[in-house]
């Protein structure tokens, strides 16, 4: 960016430390519906909790396939035998190594920073996340936007 010599340097305003918090996603791109899922942090109990979450707001009769990445956390042992317990309503398709593009979620984690994130100064990380989550509610109920945006077609 060039300044004028006789002009004050702009003064930028950003976040000094590193941050962050952990959300669980998925969306259904068939309506567009969004649930998701604060957690502490990314581990196979945390992982558990959220599948469980998705299995209370399942169709009756419907199967639930979730696109999952290759985290150890997808895979841990301690899911298995609970994995293997909800397999009539409940599949995890695996991605291949390297491809997150193909999971519709992670369009979903690229507006929400589009729409919330890009360009502006958040004071405080309950600040971010506030933002974010109000983002995220109005995303909760069908709707056209992530239908079309996570549309396999």
């Amino acid at each position: 960016m060039w300044i004028p010599p006789e002009d004050a340097d702009p003064v930028v305003l950003h976040a000094s430390t590193r941050k962050q918090t952990a959300v669980f996603g998925a969306v259904c791109p068939a309506d567009g519906r969004l649930l998701t899922m604060p957690a502490d942090t990314f581990d196979a109990k945390s992982f558990k909790v959220f599948l469980q979450a998705l299995l209370r707001r399942r169709r009756p009769g419907r199967k639930i396939v979730v696109i999952v990445d290759n985290a150890r956390w997808h895979h841990a042992r301690a899911l298995r035998l609970w994995l293997h317990k909800h397999r009539h309503e409940l599949r995890l398709d695996f991605l291949p190594p390297y491809s997150p593009d193909l999971n519709p979620v992670e369009r979903v984690w690229k507006l929400t920073r589009t729409l919330c994130t890009h360009n502006v100064y958040f004071e405080t990380l309950q600040a971010l996340i506030a933002v974010v989550h109000d983002q995220f509610a109005k995303w909760f109920h069908p709707n056209l936007q992530l239908r079309r945006l996570c549309a396999f077609i």
